[in-house]
């Protein structure tokens, strides 16, 4: 029997990852009824990663966290055994603040913490921590006030969360988040490699779809230097220029700075958290993709990582997306033989995001024709 793996990130504002496995399978056995299909949501670390491990069995556990304002949201992590899955997005990302004013200056990363601080007091020891998607650039200082450390200014008050409230930092002391997070092994999932600082780092690549504008994003910056500074000072170790520094608003950098984390490539996390090896044992094709497939997507994000496994074990892989601004041939390099639109179908881009789903069964139904043997 001929069997087929859906290994699809989400198409970002349109569908979720199990979505578009849901409306390929669809489209697929329409044609082919007699194909066995497989849904394997992934993710390269940001939304959708916690969703990704629910799909591969992990269970889920709800608390209560900061959202990126600092106001109380009901939120979850995944866990299996002593391992939990945490996703910042889910707890205090961009995206929780759609329709509602943005906060650049003060949104906050302590949610993320708290959701962290948690899952290590009901007893796991590994913690796989996805960081795309923030609505903060506090350098993950808000985290780290979460899971105990002590953030204060020259009259030894706590400092307000945010990223411009590190401008007033002078003391920061440790002792209680080391001792809280002994023995703890953090693994940072993560798609990007900008430092902390400067033109590429946090607060100019990211600041502005944060809604920082120029002069703020100077402010940021230069509060994060002084983040930088103290913590180096009180560490002794410097990881402002480290890859991945500047991920998610700093966290990136707090995370290798004071949780002593590992950072790792969102995707290929994701692949082992899903079990994705033993997946791809009797299959005969792999349908991976996401909506947009651009510049980005040949530096780590999920279809390529997909491709490169798949491909060393000799699958052959095809892609579904909205658009693609690459050729056909940078995708073949890439290990993706064949490239589905639904721009293909329709070429009017928000006409493909408002009918997403039913798009993506015509396409499944051509791929059923095109790409399984009868």
């Amino acid at each position: 029997m001929v069997h087929v793996l859906v290994a699809s990130d989400k198409f970002k504002g349109s569908l979720t990852a199990a979505q578009v496995g849901e409306a390929l399978t669809a489209g697929i056995r329409r044609v082919r009824p007699d194909v066995t299909v497989t849904v394997a949501p992934v993710a390269d670390g940001g939304d959708g990663t916690l969703a990704a491990a629910l799909a591969a069995g992990y269970d889920e556990v709800v608390v209560t966290a900061a959202g990126p304002t600092g106001r109380a949201r009901s939120t979850r992590f995944a866990r299996s055994g002593e391992l939990a899955v945490v996703e910042l997005a889910e707890v205090c990302g961009l995206d929780l603040l759609r329709g509602a004013p943005l906060a650049p200056m003060t949104a906050t990363s302590r949610g993320v913490g708290e959701v962290l601080a948690e899952a290590v007091a009901q007893g796991c020891r590994r913690v796989v921590l996805g960081i795309g998607g923030s609505a903060s650039t506090d350098g993950g200082a808000g985290m780290l006030a979460a899971l105990g450390a002590r953030l204060l200014d020259a009259r030894g008050t706590a400092l307000a969360d945010g990223g411009a409230a590190l401008a007033g930092l002078h003391t920061l002391q440790v002792d209680r988040l080391t001792e809280g997070l002994a023995g703890i092994e953090v693994t940072v999932a993560c798609d990007v490699t900008n430092p902390l600082l400067g033109p590429s780092g946090a607060a100019a690549t990211y600041g502005p779809q944060k809604g920082a504008d120029a002069g703020q994003v100077r402010t940021l910056d230069s509060a994060l230097a002084h983040w930088a500074d103290v913590v180096a000072t009180t560490t002794g170790t410097d990881a402002r220029t480290s890859p991945g520094a500047g991920a998610a608003g700093g966290v990136g950098f707090a995370a290798l700075a004071l949780l002593g984390a590992s950072m790792r490539p969102g995707i290929e996390v994701v692949l082992e958290l899903v079990g994705f090896d033993a997946a791809l044992r009797g299959t005969d094709l792999v349908i991976t993709g996401e909506g947009s497939l651009d510049e980005q997507t040949l530096h780590g994000k999920a279809p390529i990582g997909v491709a490169r496994v798949a491909g060393a074990a000799g699958i052959p892989v095809v892609a579904v997306c909205g658009r693609s601004v690459l050729t056909d041939a940078a995708l073949r390099a890439a290990g993706i033989t064949r490239t589905y639109r639904l721009t293909d179908l329709e070429p009017d881009v928000d006409r493909c995001i408002a009918g997403a789903g039913p798009l993506l069964e015509v396409l499944g139904e051509r791929i059923a024709a095109d790409e399984l043997p009868s």
